[in-house]
């Protein structure tokens, strides 16, 4: 009937952003892990942009060593707009992958600029360097990620220096408005520091990866990386880490979340919808209605959501705006998941995503809901039939 794999093919990526990250501290870090210098380069060769040449080399930061990546311009570059770069790029002699990555993670790019400046996303231009520095950094973050195979990306929080940071348009207010909108969502702390620690490519290169914001999660570690930037902090290495590595073998895993609760019982029924896709938006691991009969006899809601630890503000605040309750209960509990990734199966129909979980070495494959009615949608097929082609 089907094939699949035997083992689960994760390779886990950590973004450890102890001091932020930049394109070129993730391109240092990549070198860092063992991507060979002369391989990236030549896949960025595949781009056809002249007027630059590109160094890497060990430097090192508050006595840790890490790899600085460098780009020097040569020539005289032309302002690029938006289109100019995806057609620079959908012309690369690239893998149809790092081109889409590349894409993506430029278009996240594209449009918070353009959103910051008011402007349609076709008018938005890159100067000069800071052009061809973005198209060096994104599409080699994306060649290096396939290069080595990596198949999901975790990010620690990420701090956030103060005062101003100086850029084409002038002095703007530190992180950079792009690099706020891109973060939207993402665990952000404070830091007292006058220099701009996440840039708006940073921040688009973790959102264009997907990246999971939580503490490290149980893998086997096989590489670690540091990747440099340009300034000496005077408290601490401006270096990226980067850690590579293998889910955990335990068939399950623990960590500590938040549980917020509270009882609703005048809300207008069209709102329930929206606050659990913001819940979830936000980074709700799950989200629960419940219904109560409570105080007068008068029926109710009960929410319950599962939450990282980090988004404890961000949910409580979320809680008070869009619903009607008053008061949150929060408590910290354990939770214990078993280890589960998605897999493509082969069916009479064609591929099927599914997830497979790792049940005390024992394999389960449970149906994806989307997945399966798209694979019925396309064929005819009822939903039933496309679930019965699932080995459980």
């Amino acid at each position: 009937m089907s094939k699949h794999r035997k083992q689960p093919t994760d390779r886990i990526l950590y973004f450890d952003c102890f001091s932020g990250l930049s394109g070129d501290m993730t391109l240092g870090a990549f070198i860092d892990l063992g991507l060979e210098p002369e391989k990236l380069w030549e896949g960025l060769q595949q781009l056809k942009l002249s007027g630059y040449t590109a160094h890497c080399h060990k430097v090192a930061k508050h006595h840790l060593s890490g790899t600085k990546v460098s780009f020097q311009i040569t020539e005289s570059q032309p302002h690029r707009t938006y289109q100019d770069i995806v057609g620079l790029i959908a012309k690369a002699a690239l893998s149809q992958e790092v081109k889409e990555l590349s894409l993506r993670m430029f278009q996240l790019l594209a449009q918070a600029e353009a959103q910051v400046h008011q402007q349609p996303l076709t008018q938005v231009h890159f100067h000069e360097i800071g052009a061809v520095d973005s198209i060096l950094d994104l599409v080699g973050t994306a060649f290096a990620y396939h290069a080595l195979g990596i198949t999901q990306v975790y990010a620690s929080a990420l701090p956030c220096g103060q005062g101003l940071v100086r850029c084409a348009h002038g002095l703007l207010p530190n992180p950079a408005p792009a690099t706020v909108l891109l973060l939207e969502g993402a665990p952000m702390y404070g830091v007292d520091i006058q220099a701009e620690l996440v840039t708006p490519t940073g921040a688009a290169i973790l959102k264009g990866l997907n990246a999971n914001f939580q503490p490290l999660p149980p893998i086997v570690l096989e590489k670690v990386g540091y990747g440099a930037g340009d300034r000496d902090l005077a408290t601490q290495p401006n270096l990226l880490r980067l850690m590579q590595g293998r889910l955990a073998a335990a068939a399950a895993s623990s960590e500590r979340v938040l549980v917020l609760e509270t009882h609703l019982d005048d809300m207008i029924p069209e709102w329930y919808e929206h606050l659990m896709a913001t819940l979830f938006q936000l980074g709700a691991l799950d989200v629960a209605y419940t219904p109560l009969q409570m105080k007068k006899n008068r029926p109710g809601v009960g929410l319950t959501v599962i939450a990282p630890l980090e988004t404890r503000q961000v949910m409580l605040e979320t809680l008070f705006d869009e619903s009607t309750t008053l008061g949150v209960r929060v408590s910290e509990i354990e939770r214990v998941t078993v280890k589960r990734w998605l897999e493509t199966i082969d069916t009479p129909y064609g591929p099927l995503r599914v997830k497979v979980a790792d049940i005390g070495g024992r394999r389960r494959l449970l149906p994806e809901y989307e997945a399966c009615r798209e694979l019925a949608r396309q064929h005819h097929l009822p939903l039933l039939e496309v679930y019965r082609l699932i080995p459980m």
